[in-house]
């Protein structure tokens, strides 16, 4: 008796600490990150104080971003590689120690281009490795638990409050001198390390790795051949190789309507807003509307919300399209999420949703350096960008017709049965 009544606090325990230790996790990959806490920080400096024009701005932030693009190759790599008999925790303490001391070392930089990218290279490949074996714990402990839908909102919970919360927080560190991001992010980092050393217990064990190796060369024979993946993988492509906005916009929010870095942040805030109504929105729906529908609804959407950018005109007006926009861009991103969760193989579901995420984040940040480019060197107008963004994403709206009807014909809770891959193992 004694033991089925601490079977179930066990199970409950485990849970609490790994909890814990995702939530911190992501809140050290997502909220301490170049792409969101440090954002503004970094565009201002460059901008104001190295005097960076539009493409070269983004060009920062794409070759900065470049290790999230590899992802899935870090995933295969800590997999089948344990670092002292230990295949997360030890990983965690590490890179997490290594990313905590890159941005503190940020802080103390010198103010030049080239050297302040190399640092912040090297936090993005820290902070890599940190997030996928963050990912890799979640799932291994949502199996053992049956815990995946738990732990899974508390992952999505944490990165939406990061979102809302980096705004107003990233506006006061662009006013402030540039070292205190440095700090900031690192400070947020390192609450990881004690999470890590007092809630994830982890038995060493040996790990064969030549047969996970195994495992993971016939993974990529089956995702090489999996054609209904690479379809979705290339809408998604499609969908994101709009000609990018982002920088374009911060600039024009400085030397056009002369937002302080404050008002910057606060439109982020709004961003997040838009962003978690949409998710919201999305759960609601996606119960009573198959994935065709969804796709056609959500770019169209998408492709509606990118025309708000015409009118940035005013300071009231950027409040609202950036709160409207960020509202229709999510929901494109959920739809396609959906699509590509439903076309990754069975069996391959890490290393094949890593795959089609690196294809998101390579077109993604790569178009806003083109779309900075068609700006300064060919002397776009304004206007004339936001139009080619939108009509660029209006195209993938028909080619959602030619998905199997099998991946889109289903709502959300008929989601298709994909053949499980057999491993090395098996």
């Amino acid at each position: 008796m004694a033991t089925n009544q601490s079977s179930p606090q066990k199970m409950d325990k485990a849970f609490l600490y790994a909890a814990i230790v995702i939530a911190v996790g992501v809140l050290a990959t997502t909220l301490a990150q170049v792409q969101v806490l440090g954002l503004i920080p970094l565009r201002n400096l460059l901008k104001n104080e190295l005097h960076a024009d539009r493409a070269t701005t983004a060009g920062f932030f794409f070759w900065a971003l470049m290790a999230w693009y590899f992802k899935p190759l870090c995933g295969v790599f800590t997999d089948a590689f344990p670092m002292f008999g230990s295949r997360r925790r030890s990983y965690l303490l590490i890179f997490t120690s290594l990313g905590v001391l890159a941005w503190f070392g940020l802080s103390v930089t010198p103010h030049t281009y080239g050297k302040l990218l190399t640092v912040v290279i090297l936090i993005n490949v820290f902070q890599v490795v940190v997030s996928t074996v963050v990912g890799a714990y979640m799932v291994e402990v949502a199996q053992a638990i049956s815990g995946s839908g738990r732990l899974s909102a508390i992952r999505n919970f944490i990165q939406q409050v990061s979102y809302i919360a980096s705004g107003s927080i990233a506006g006061l560190l662009a006013s402030i001198p540039f070292a205190w991001t440095g700090i900031a992010c690192g400070s947020i980092m390192f609450l990881l390390i004690p999470a890590t050393l007092f809630f994830l217990m982890e038995q060493k064990k040996h790990t064969d790795s030549t047969v996970l190796l195994a495992n993971a060369r016939k993974q990529l024979v089956v995702i090489a051949n999996a054609r209904t993946m690479w379809a979705a993988a290339g809408l998604m492509a499609l969908f994101y190789l709009a000609p990018g906005l982002q920088t374009a916009t911060f600039y024009k929010q400085q030397n056009d309507l002369h937002m302080s870095t404050e008002m910057q942040g606060f439109l982020q805030t709004l961003a997040g807003i838009g962003g978690v109504s949409a998710a919201s929105f999305y759960i609601f729906v996606c119960r009573f509307w198959n994935l065709k529908k969804l796709l056609i609804l959500c770019l169209g959407s998408a492709t509606v919300t990118a025309l708000g950018f015409l009118f940035y005109t005013s300071v009231l007006n950027v409040e609202i399209v950036e709160t409207v926009y960020n509202f229709g861009f999510v929901l494109g991103e959920l739809a396609l999420m959906d699509l590509a969760v439903r076309a990754t193989p069975a069996g391959s579901e890490g290393l094949g949703f890593s795959l089609m995420m690196s294809v998101r984040n390579l077109a993604l940040f790569g178009t806003d350096w083109f779309g900075s480019k068609l700006l300064d060197t060919f002397h776009w107008s304004f206007n004339g960008l936001v139009v080619a963004n939108a009509a660029t994403t209006l195209i993938a709206v028909p080619l959602t017709l030619l998905l199997p009807i099998y991946l889109v014909s289903r709502k959300d809770n008929e989601a298709a049965a994909v053949p499980k891959l057999k491993t090395a193992t098996d």
